[in-house]
């Protein structure tokens, strides 16, 4: 909620409360505490590192928070807090303004945002579309969601007076939760499939957060977005100018495809698509999306095909690990939805053997049984979901459990056959058994590098 029209540039000397100290927070903190500001960090984790603070003279407590967060005249929330929490609430009431590591980070930098959102393949998409800005000679700046905060590549870049330069943010519904002026002038949104519904409880306060992302755009920015997908197309609403790409339609758009070609906007040949290294129906549609994104920013056509044909995907996201008597091993552990885990079976023709388990984030099982019936052969349940996934399954398929990723993969490996195929590709959140989803791809392929 704005509590004024105009961004509040000069934070110099201001009482700024930082809650949550982990990764964005820290890097809030420190944007806040070079700009001049007084910023107060609190975290309720009793085992947080908050040591960096010490070097910079910034005040902070772990283990709870007290009063002292009201303290403020702006508050800068982790995308862990909900926006219905009771600090939130309670800030609200103290008419103490609220904003995101994401919204501050996009006051002090002049540079061209563009940001990209989604229920799945974010994190593709924004590396597609930063390598196609590199090969074209952008000074080019990654962060979000993806992994380096904001505020960390707007602080280094605070005195640095850039020409030719573009943010690629990759944002999730959590980070747009808490904007007021935050306003790409590019945004993409590459689909809305049921998620994080354990935090929104419905898909409309879902995706009332994700379209957060175009709520400041105005007419000479521009919104590109799939028209493949009913829900997303129906539920947007903006003053930007959009611009469609799609697997399907071919009229009047950037990029088209029949089964062998891609197409440019006069229908000359582009690129065969076998060319195209990674797998999946969907990673074609992100390269679309990038690159018709890349085109509105007068992107080379020269960069925009050599990414396509020499990009071979990120971790953790159908992640090739080995093929071991030929039984080939893949992670997929960014799969932390079930439309995610419905992309990556489709990738593959092998019969599957299914790693698949963790903390639920609110979503029925049950949308995969037709999946499972005709694709998985074993499914392998893990964490604390692992009761539940093998009661849905089990008259569909042959279920066994697995204790930890250890056990999982060796029950994969004791029952594969060659020309199987072992997926990792949870459709959970990863903290009851890791500290992040790259944590659990990591232990699968280090599992998988012992067999």
């Amino acid at each position: 909620m704005r509590t004024s029209n105009k961004i509040p540039l000069n934070l110099n000397g201001m009482k700024v409360s930082v809650i949550g100290g982990a990764k964005s927070g820290l890097a809030a903190t420190k944007l806040l505490k070079k700009i001049g500001a007084n910023p107060f960090v609190s975290d309720m984790n009793k085992s947080a590192d908050l040591s960096p603070l010490k070097k910079i003279d910034v005040p902070f407590e772990k283990g709870s928070h007290s009063d002292k967060i009201y303290d403020c005249d702006l508050m800068v929330v982790s995308p862990s807090i909900p926006q219905d929490s009771d600090i939130v609430m309670k800030a609200i009431k103290n008419k103490i303004s609220i904003i995101s590591e994401i919204e501050l980070a996009s006051w002090f930098t002049s540079i061209p945002i563009i940001a990209i959102t989604g229920s799945n393949g974010k994190t593709t998409t924004t590396t597609i579309l930063a390598e196609m800005c590199r090969k074209s000679g952008l000074n080019t700046f990654e962060s979000g969601n993806i992994g380096t905060p904001f505020s960390t590549i707007v602080l280094k870049n605070l005195n640095n007076n850039y020409y030719d330069a573009i943010h690629i943010v990759e944002v999730s519904s959590f980070q747009m939760e808490q904007i007021q002026y935050f306003k790409p002038k590019v945004a993409i949104i590459l689909n809305l499939s049921h998620d994080h519904l354990d935090r929104y409880g419905t898909m409309k306060s879902y995706i009332k957060a994700k379209l957060n992302i175009v709520y400041n755009m105005r007419s000479d920015d521009h919104l590109v977005y799939n028209l493949d997908d009913k829900l997303l197309r129906e539920s947007i609403k903006t003053e930007a100018t959009l611009v469609p790409f799609s697997l399907k339609n071919q009229n009047n758009l950037d990029f088209s495809l029949n089964e062998s070609m891609v197409y440019d906007k006069m229908g000359e040949k582009f690129l065969l698509l076998d060319e195209i290294k990674i797998k999946g129906l969907h990673n074609i549609s992100n390269f679309l999306a990038a690159a018709t994104a890349a085109k509105i920013i007068k992107i080379q056509e020269k960069a925009i095909k050599e990414v396509m044909r020499t990009f071979t995907g990120v971790p953790h996201r159908l992640e090739e690990v080995r093929t071991k008597n030929g039984v080939a091993f893949y992670n997929d552990s960014k799969a932390t939805n079930l439309e995610s885990v419905k992309v990556a079976i489709k990738s593959f023709n092998n019969p599957i053997i299914l790693i698949i388990g963790g903390r639920n984030k609110g979503e029925n099982f049950k949308d995969l049984q037709n999946l499972i019936l005709s694709k998985v052969k074993l499914v392998i349940a893990i964490g604390e979901i692992a009761d539940e996934i093998e009661k849905e399954f089990e008259q569909s398929t042959i279920v066994k459990k697995g204790s930890s990723m250890s056990s999982a993969v060796s029950i994969a490996h004791k029952n594969s056959l060659r020309g199987d195929l072992v997926l990792l590709s949870p459709g959970c959140a990863s903290f009851d058994m890791f500290n992040n989803f790259e944590e659990r791809g990591d232990v699968f392929k280090k599992e998988v590098m012992r067999l």
